[in-house]
């Protein structure tokens, strides 16, 4: 067994994060109110937000459809934002959790319990590190070799400096800071770290009962759509995770409008037939006594 350590800085930083994250509240409801304010937390949001959805997840760690460089550096760079770590450290991890999934090799592993999964794998670490070679497809990416080697400054430009350079605009470069900034993060962390702990506890598996994957509209609107985590573990070269027209995926709506505008192509889809036939493996798991 690897033995385990504190990460301080991680540690740290997330607390620290969310107590200012705290803060901001305070700051707005009673300090100062600005819309200006407030309106860029909400565009900062989704901004990072579909960069970890659309970029760091569907993109890059499962290439489920290819984007022009303007697309991947907007990626890169809104993406660093999201403080997750650069995008070939992140699709590593993700792509050892999916195949080892509910293993022990698997990061966020749920069966080492809820919190682990949720945000105690960032507090400690392993002594072994994380072969990122795994990842050669990637560090093709003269972008991505970029973003990993200045993933530091990247992260702090898009995440606190430029927010508050534009809250200057409106006289609160302090409050864009602190919303578009801080709030912002822990609000996004905490949607990301639900897919890998409320993902895997909350909701239904109807396309595989090989592992701890659920489909939930709940984790979908928290996440941009990234809660119809059954199907994308059965399905995971599929851009989408909502197949359904009335699922709630604005991922899946973003990418399919770039796909129209020409900025991303090759939008990766499984076959009904296949999908169906997944769905009716399952049925007949549970037909013939296979827990749920």
């Amino acid at each position: 067994m690897n033995k385990k350590r504190i990460d301080w800085v991680n540690t740290t930083f997330i607390a620290s994060t969310h107590l200012i994250a705290v803060f901001a509240v305070v700051y707005l409801a009673a300090i100062h109110f600005s819309w200006w304010t407030l309106g860029l937390g909400l565009l900062w949001g989704p901004l990072c937000g579909v960069s970890i959805t659309g970029g760091y997840h569907r993109l890059f760690s499962h290439r489920t459809y290819r984007a022009t460089w303007i697309v991947r550096a907007f990626y890169l760079f809104f993406g660093a934002g999201a403080f997750q770590n650069s995008v070939l450290k992140w699709s590593v991890d993700h792509r050892i959790h999916h195949r080892h999934v509910d293993g022990d090799k698997d990061p966020y592993n749920i069966e080492k319990g809820f919190w682990w999964a949720h945000v105690g794998w960032i507090l400690f670490r392993a002594e072994d590190q994380v072969d990122l070679s795994q990842a050669k497809d990637l560090w093709n990416d003269r972008l991505v070799r970029f973003q990993h080697r200045f993933y530091l400054p990247i992260a702090v430009t898009s995440g606190f400096i430029l927010p508050g350079l534009i809250g200057m605009l409106w006289g609160d470069p302090l409050g864009a800071v602190l919303v578009a900034g801080f709030l912002r993060l822990a609000l996004i962390w905490n949607a990301t770290f639900s897919i890998n702990s409320v993902a895997h506890v909350l909701g239904s598996r109807p396309y595989s009962l090989a592992n701890s994957a659920r489909d939930s509209i709940v984790t979908a609107l928290i996440s941009l759509g990234e809660g119809y985590h059954n199907f994308h573990h059965r399905f995971q070269s599929d851009y989408r995770n909502g197949i359904r027209w009335y699922h709630y995926d604005p991922t899946k709506w973003w990418l399919w409008t770039l796909s129209k505008v020409r900025l991303v192509k090759d939008l990766k889809r499984v076959p009904r037939e296949a999908i169906e036939a997944a769905r009716q493996a399952v049925r007949a798991q549970k037909s013939a006594g296979s827990p749920a």
